[in-house]
This record gives structure tokens, sequence and C-alpha cells, in this order.
């Protein structure tokens, strides 16, 4: 930022004034506007974190910075309605591909499908639509476990900011522990809906088979959910709907944790490539699928294990593990991912664009002005 006489930088709270600069106005923590009426003209500048930006008569001068929006600069209210109405829009979107990658992956061999094309003809076939959408209602309950997500996301960077400015560090930290809370509302919730998605007509993929009639519409859907939960009680008691926690855990806390670092990494570095005009939407809605990808990669074999332990009742992740190993080999462990990344692909470019369109739209008034699009 230029030196200027008839300028002056104020910190939070503060109320200055030197030359012909005149307060604009006092905005919370890392944010700061100034108005220096020098020369003629009108000059904004803020920063957020390390990096200090200058705008002069509406003109930014460094627009490849993507200032990431954190929790202290959203309308809360704002955030969980639309937060919770964009979650719904994308959990149908991508729901009968999660319904494809469960049945890859609990399927011996190719004994039922031969890949996420054959899986999707051969269901559409035998069920119609609203076979790729069995356990749909039970799943939405997950909105509950989106927004505790996203809320200890937010937080947690806020609290790991007080210790550390790295992007990095944060991403990783609240990643990981979003992950963490968002499991334990969710693996219940996925329990149940995983074997309503095993139900076939006539036929058994999982350890539960529901009684009567499968169409899976109104009253006999619900039907469906309550039979499945009165066999996993006598069956396994409620330990049963915790089957699986700690294989959950040890997948999604590091695919989180990996997900966000990631997804800022290859921003940063699209931005650096693209032209500065460019919106800084569009090489995030870049980045999501890439660090999809790199995620699901990584977090995979760990996945179809956490599947097996909670569809086929298995106890333990170690001799679920061995037996998928002496079964199908080490190829074993990468079943479902094609699926996994083809649901994640679009997913994530629809969650990356509407969680930052989100967050721009909940960003408080007063703030609107001071971000590049």
């Amino acid at each position: 930022m230029s030196e200027d006489p008839e300028a002056a930088v104020w910190g939070p709270g503060q109320k200055l004034h030197k030359g012909s600069a005149s307060k604009e106005k006092i905005t919370p923590l890392d944010l700061v506007v100034f108005r220096a009426e020098a020369a003629g003209r009108t000059t904004f500048a803020y920063s957020s974190g390390t990096s200090v930006f200058q705008e002069s008569s509406g003109t930014m001068e460094d627009k490849r910075n993507i200032q990431i929006i954190e929790w202290e600069h959203l309308d809360k209210k704002k955030f969980y309605v639309f937060g919770v109405a964009m979650t719904m829009m994308i959990r149908v979107s991508v729901y009968p591909f999660t319904l494809i990658r469960t049945r890859l992956q609990v399927q011996k061999g190719k004994s039922l499908y031969h890949g996420t094309f054959d899986a999707f003809i051969k269901i559409l076939r035998a069920d119609g639509v609203t076979g790729l959408y069995r356990g749909f209602l039970v799943n939405t309950f997950t909105l509950i476990s989106g927004q505790c997500y996203v809320t200890t996301y937010e937080l947690t960077r806020k609290f790991v900011a007080d210790y550390s400015q790295s992007n990095t560090v944060k991403s990783l930290v609240a990643g990981g522990s979003a992950s963490l809370v968002a499991q334990s509302i969710t693996v219940p919730i996925d329990v149940v809906s995983q074997h309503l998605m095993m139900q076939r007509k006539g036929e058994k993929m999982g350890r539960f088979q529901v009684r009567g009639n499968l169409e899976g519409q109104g009253v006999v859907a619900f039907g469906q959910t309550k039979d499945i939960i009165r066999q996993i009680l006598r069956a396994d008691g409620l330990r049963g709907f915790y089957r699986g926690y700690v294989a959950s855990l040890l997948t999604y806390i590091p695919n989180s944790a990996v997900w966000w670092p990631f997804y800022h990494f290859y921003a940063e570095q699209l931005s650096s490539l693209c032209p500065k005009e460019c919106p800084h939407i569009v090489f995030q809605a870049i980045s999501g699928p890439l660090a999809a990808a790199t995620a699901s990669i990584l977090t995979n074999p760990m996945d179809v294990i956490r599947t097996r332990v909670q569809v086929e009742g298995k106890n333990s992740i170690i001799l679920t593990f061995r037996q998928l190993m002496a079964e199908e080999g080490p190829w074993g462990l990468m079943k479902g991912l094609s699926a996994r990344i083809i649901s994640a692909t679009p997913s994530t470019i629809v969650i990356v664009v509407g969680y930052e369109s989100l967050k721009k739209l909940s960003l408080r008034p007063e703030l609107v002005d001071s971000r590049h699009w």
C-alpha cells in the first residue's frame, strides 16, 4: 500500500483523525476500512489476515488474492436459512450416485453390477426413479448434521486464528473438527438409510430385508424405515445405530481435513494463473472437484471398509480389511471410487458455488462493497 501523508489507518474501535482523512466505518477484528480525502480522490483499504488490498476510485489493485469470508463477517440468520435450502437441493441431485456407490461397495466382486453406469441402468429398469431414492427421506435428517458441520468449521477457524494465521492449519483443524461433530449425528441416520438403499425387489443385499411392499412411496416408505429400525434394535440394540462409527471417523475426518486445505491450495494456484478480471467463483468451482478427487483417492479404502462394517454387521475394521483383501485383493479397496468421484464432481461444484455464494449473500451489509467476487 502506497505511503500517503494525508491518509491514516485505524485499528478496530479507534477514532482518530489525521489531516483531511476521516473515519468511514469501524469494523470488527481483522477488517479495517478507511477513507482518505486526499488530492480529490476517495481511497478504501482493507486487510484480511496478512493480505492488504487498496481500492482507488472503485478499482481494486489486486483482485487475484482470494479473501475468505470468516464467521464474524456473516449475517447468521441469512446464512442458516439459505444454507438449509441449498443443502436440500444438493442432496436431491446427488443422492442416486450415493446409493449406487453404496451398492457397488457392498456387493461381492461384480455379482450384481459391473460399474456405475450398469448399476444406474439396472436400478432404473428394476425399480424406476424411486429406486434411486431409497432411504432418501431418512437421509434428509442429515440436514441437521450439515448445519452443525458448517457452524463447527467456521467457529473452529475463528478459534484457531488466535494461535495461527496459516490458512492451511486453520482449514486442516477446522475440517477435521467439523467432521467429528457431524459424524456423531450422521452415523445413526446413515446406518438406517444404507440398509434402505440395499433393498431390492425379491433380493437381499444387506443384513436386513423389509417386509411387504417395496414400492417406496407414501406410508410404505416410512413403514420400511420403522421395519429396519426394529430389526437393528432387535439384532444389535442401540449400539447397532453406531455400527461403523469408528470407521466413519477414520474415513470422514481425514477426508474433510484434507479437502479444505487442498481446496484453498488449488484455488490459490489457479488464481495466480488466471487473468485478474476472472471472477473468483470460476476457479473456486474448479478447485472444489480437484480437492474432492484428491481426498476421495486418499480415503476411499477406508470408505469401502466403513460401508461393509455398517451394512454387513461386521464388528472389526481389521478383520473386514483382511477379508476384503483375501476376496478381492488391493483393487477391492478402490471399489466405488469412480461413482464417488462422478457424484463428487457435480455435487462439489454445486456445493462450492453454493457455499461461496451463500457466504456472499450472508455477508453483513456494511462489508459487501469491500469484496471482489
